[in-house]
């Protein structure tokens, strides 16, 4: 196990369970995640391997036993009446008869119906009035001559899920933890490997659990198809509720007005729509309606008195094209439903979640560690709905006084559930909170920027953020630096005619937007000039190359230092050999250019480390560039820049290692073939001119 594993165990015995044993008693079983976590929660919360293995073979012989399979329901019918009782593990819903006065539950995959049940067991379970609820259950077969009575009966019933958890322990083994290992933490126990992702990417999965945490919290994703988007909603937490297709009536929703019962959102702590994208898809207005007023108001009304819930919602889809088409053609909410494409619908939403950014899963990303039983976690966060924590970041920043209170409100329940996610005990640094504020801000004016290209009396919205020192920070989203020259088109224009625009700024290389801007922007970018400045780059943003970095800075240079303490790795020697491809595609073919490295050494082999950069040599042989390289021995310790004889400076607080690293797997990418194609680590580069000696 690794070091993180064992101070898993350590801290939450008995909570915790190596995440890869799911597939290893799954099989055929078409379960949620959390209902075989349950059960490997009762006989593998453990790290001892002889446990481990004698509690996979009894979780897969109860499986065995007692899950029913649909195709085997006679089966087991046949059993329960052999037997007289016999316990399974189905999905159960329950209403009422009005007719006979009783209840009666319907188990999905056994196949039977009219089961009576006590009306002990319904008050103690509502959930199974409203939908279908996993439980494990005793069985009686009793016939009976007269036909009106089913021979059918419930003995006791259990809901999945942990019935009790110690919050305040969980808080003070929170505390023996770092940040970043409560993050990585987090990221096993909904099954990814942390090692797979950068910090960003992370924070954005960790991003989907907070509808379990605020209540009445609304999100949306859009993105590509397989980025996992609804898993979290069907798998996670019994306290979800995901609705296939994303359409769902009135009554069903929010309150049946026949007999006067509660819909989805009294029962559920999130409910999320699947699929909700489809520019074909229709909805029922009043529907629609009545959501936006939920949305905004926690509330909803179908009769006489208002009705409240606490559920959060979550909508998650598929986009039909990529961002740079979007934002020219139309906004990033293109893909919703006709009915959804209103703005006083977006507007209610808190937050939307950039799916774009978020990789295809595949197998490598999944983790063999350990993590929370989902169960376990899923009550965790259950308790922390109760928690106010939306003004903790009032103790470090001050947001800008120019946005709506609808604005101001929407990143504070962000900041909330952040909080309470990574932070549930308190004690974050200004530092902490500084990095979720701007991915709070910067979630919800995607929504506003997008709002004000739909609906042009919406006003434009300063989302920024002073600190104790007074410095006010503005606040961009990724897509916005990646393609500003889309970004900044003004909604009441075609694009065509804001193209040919006489005010048209063009594009430079930082993404910083033009001041020029609020009249139109230009979709033609303009040759790279190189001109001293300093510059930041987000976290996950695509599209830039060490030739729009670098090349204009390079140009008439015979002789170029790169310094940079870690050219050690065979991804990041693999990018000085990029640095050193792109010095020999810009240059003259008549040029001699000599560029050096100056690196330190890997301790952990040095040997692979020359002959790597030895090889880089001996390929420029005949090109025109002569490549040198040497450990570093006048101590400039982490300095990383590059210097040239024609007077520039670049400083680079990460080297040349500014994109994050490759997973091994087969096949082609073209992150691969092309750096545009590969996500960026945060970093800044600064352009100083120097005296020429």
């Amino acid at each position: 196990m690794s070091a993180l594993d064992d101070k898993i165990n350590e801290h939450f015995a008995g909570y915790v369970v190596r995440k890869d044993l799911v597939k290893a008693v799954k099989g055929n079983a078409i379960v949620p995640t959390y209902v075989l976590e349950y059960l490997l929660g009762q006989y593998c919360a453990t790290d001892d391997e002889a446990s481990i293995d004698s509690g996979i073979d009894t979780v897969k012989d109860i499986l065995k036993k007692h899950y029913v399979h649909r195709s085997e329901a006679g089966l087991i019918q046949s059993t329960i009446k052999e037997k007289g009782r016999y316990k399974v593990i189905d999905q159960i819903s329950v209403s009422l008869n009005e007719k006979t006065d009783s209840y009666e539950a319907v188990f999905d995959n056994l196949g039977i119906k009219k089961v009576a049940v006590d009306s002990g067991t319904v008050k103690a379970h509502p959930k199974l009035l409203v939908t279908g609820v996993w439980c494990i259950a005793d069985v009686q077969y009793e016939y009976s001559e007269d036909s009106r009575i089913s021979p059918w009966v419930i003995e006791t019933i259990k809901p999945i899920q942990i019935a009790k958890v110690d919050y305040e322990g969980y808080k003070q083994a929170r505390a023996q933890f770092s940040k970043d290992e409560w993050i990585d933490l987090l990221m096993q126990s909904i099954g990814f490997n942390p090692e797979a992702f950068g910090r960003r990417s992370k924070l954005l999965q960790l991003m989907r659990l907070i509808p379990f945490v605020e209540r009445n919290y609304n999100i949306i994703e859009l993105g590509p198809k397989g980025t996992g988007k609804s898993h979290i909603y069907s798998e996670f937490s019994p306290h979800g509720q995901l609705i296939s297709g994303g359409e769902v009536t009135i009554p069903k929703l929010f309150v049946n007005n026949a007999n006067g019962r509660i819909g989805l959102v009294g029962y559920w702590d999130v409910v999320a729509f699947d699929e909700f994208a489809g520019r074909e898809k229709t909805a029922n207005k009043a529907l629609v309606d009545i959501m936006k007023n939920y949305m905004a108001n926690k509330t909803f009304s179908r009769g006489i008195n208002p009705m409240g819930a606490e559920a959060s919602f979550a909508f998650v889809g598929n986009t039909d094209h990529n961002v740079p088409f979007m934002l020219k053609n139309s906004d990033l909410f293109e893909a919703l439903p006709p009915q959804f494409h209103d703005s006083a619908f977006i507007d209610r939403l808190h937050a939307y979640l950039p799916g774009w950014e978020i990789d295809v899963i595949r197998s490598e990303m999944f983790t063999t560690g350990y993590g929370f039983i989902v169960d376990y976690l899923a009550e965790i966060l259950r308790h922390l709905r109760q928690e106010d924590f939306s003004n903790r970041p009032d103790l470090h920043f001050k947001i800008s006084e120019k946005i709506s209170t609808r604005d101001r409100d929407a990143v504070y329940k962000t900041m909330s559930g952040f909080l309470k996610v990574i932070f549930p005990a308190g004690g974050e640094t200004a530092e902490d909170v500084e990095e979720l504020l701007q991915l709070a801000l910067e979630s919800r004016k995607r929504v506003k920027d997008q709002l004000f290209r739909i609906d042009a009396t919406y006003p434009e919205v300063d989302f920024s953020y002073t600190g104790s020192g007074g410095e006010k920070r503005r606040v961009q989203t990724v897509e916005e630096q990646e393609f500003p020259q889309f970004y900044y088109l003004k909604p009441a224009l075609d694009p065509k005619q804001q193209d040919e625009s006489s005010d048209a700024v063009d594009e430079d290389v930082t993404g910083d937007r033009p001041e020029a801007a609020n009249a139109s922007v230009s979709t033609r970018p303009a040759k790279p000039v190189a001109e001293e400045g300093h510059h930041v780059f987000a976290e996950n943003r695509k599209g830039i190359s060490y030739n729009k970095l670098f090349a204009p800075y390079l140009e008439g240079a015979s002789r170029i230092v790169v310094t940079d303490p870690y050219i050690r790795y065979f991804y990041q020697i693999k990018n000085m050999m990029e640095f050193v491809e792109m010095v020999i595609q810009r240059k003259a073919l008549e040029d001699q250019v000599a560029v050096h490295l100056v690196t330190g050494p890997d301790d952990g082999n040095v040997q692979k480390q020359r002959e790597l950069l030895d090889s880089i040599t001996e390929a420029c042989t005949g090109t025109g560039v002569d490549f040198t390289w040497a450990f570093d021995s006048s101590g400039t310790g982490h300095s990383r820049d590059i210097i040239t004889d024609t007077g520039w400076k670049i400083v680079l607080d990460r080297g040349l290692d500014i994109f994050q690293a490759p997973m091994r797997r087969d096949g082609f990418t073209l992150g691969d073939r092309l750096q545009e194609h590969r996500m960026l680590k945060n970093f800044y580069v600064t352009y100083v001119r120097q005296d020429q000696r």
